[in-house]
């Protein structure tokens, strides 16, 4: 925290990790090496994605009580955790699974909670609950989790921080409209948003426009990586009260940097990672959703059937940069059908990526 020409500022720390649905234990090693990072960087702040405790999407675990009480549990333990290995002075704004205690009109006690925890020395000192609840496309929220109805907002040393999580930023009101009611800062928005093809354009001119509705700084922090059918591309930002992007973090891949926000949501300039054309952004989609499709189910190795036509051959190319020529085995299959011609381009195809490669006749 310091006060340059009497504005606050705060310097704040983006923290993009890729977690695993389920495994609380390792995503929480994940946040505490970020955490470490932040520390060392002097952050005052760390934010990290939605649900990165527990992975997402987090689907029916969400409805399993037990899976409930085990992300609940961890995220207190977390907290203990770092406060006792001396981290605990950084506040840190971590997303994870949480469930009601309330009995609501609408809600029966122990609804799920797509939820932000503010934590600072071993404590979660505050709880923001999802607005907004998307239902389309890759989206089943409303069906899992009971939406929150509350503004979260908190201080630090004057400094005004709001809380937004991924589809709150989507939809006029809520999180943006209270943030704007009370004043410049930063508003800070956890987010588990995945890729779309050209889908960056958008979701960058939307962030812009919301820092502007707010009057404040947006910090965007993203998950990256692959999960089941979804590809997270992180590309987490930065971005003043005027709209200007002022940092934005490497897509495709786990990143961290420390950036200065003032408290009258102006923003100091920071690294700004480059991003590759719209096919370059396709294929880094396509190899990350494969790698971490193998290695998060444990997985060693992939055999691809190799035709000698285009589709195995791409096929083939994704999973050797995903995972190494020594992982992917090829498996020509002919018939009677096929020609000559396909056994001799599969078979080329194998030598040149350097990969496995053996014919079995039906």
């Amino acid at each position: 925290m310091a006060e340059s020409a009497g504005v606050i500022t705060l310097r704040v720390a983006l923290a993009q990790i890729n977690p695993t649905v389920g495994d609380l234990e390792a995503n929480a090693a994940l946040m505490t090496q970020a955490l470490r990072d932040a520390h060392s960087a002097g952050a005052d702040l760390v934010v990290f994605p939605e649900l990165v405790l527990d992975g997402y999407p987090v689907e029916d675990l969400a409805l399993r009580p037990s899976f409930q009480r085990a992300s609940r549990a961890a995220m207190h333990a977390w907290a203990a955790e770092v406060h006792t290995l001396g981290l605990g002075d950084l506040p840190c704004l971590v997303g994870y699974l949480d469930h009601s205690d309330d009995v609501r009109a609408d809600q029966p006690a122990g609804g799920p909670l797509n939820a932000a925890a503010l934590v600072h020395r071993g404590e979660l000192r505050a709880r923001y609950v999802k607005h907004h609840l998307p239902n389309y496309g890759v989206f089943d929220e409303a069906r899992y989790f009971v939406a929150g109805d509350a503004p979260v907002e908190f201080l630090l040393d004057g400094a005004k921080v709001s809380i937004a999580i991924c589809e709150d930023l989507w939809r006029a009101g809520g999180p943006v409209a209270w943030a704007r009611e009370t004043g410049p800062g930063l508003l800070a928005v956890l987010n588990a948003s995945p890729y779309e093809r050209s889908k960056d354009d958008a979701r960058l001119a939307l962030c812009q426009s919301r820092a502007r509705e707010a009057e404040s700084a947006l910090v965007y922090v993203n998950l990256v990586g692959g999960q089941d059918e979804l590809v997270f591309d992180g590309a987490s930002t930065v971005i003043d009260r005027e709209g200007t992007v002022r940092c934005r973090l490497a897509s495709f891949d786990d990143d961290f940097d420390v950036v200065t926000v003032h408290a009258d949501g102006t923003v100091d300039d920071g690294r700004i990672e480059p991003h590759g054309d719209d096919l370059d952004r396709l294929h880094e989609a396509l190899v990350v959703g494969t790698r971490d499709y193998v290695r998060k189910n444990g997985f060693t190795d992939v055999v691809i059937g190799l035709s000698g036509g285009i589709d195995s051959t791409l096929v083939a190319a994704i999973a050797v940069d995903a995972l190494g020529a020594d992982r992917v085995h090829g498996v020509a299959m002919p018939s009677r059908y096929s020609s000559d011609h396909s056994l001799v381009d599969a078979a080329r195809l194998a030598e040149n990526l350097g990969i496995d490669h053996r014919v079995v006749s039906s």
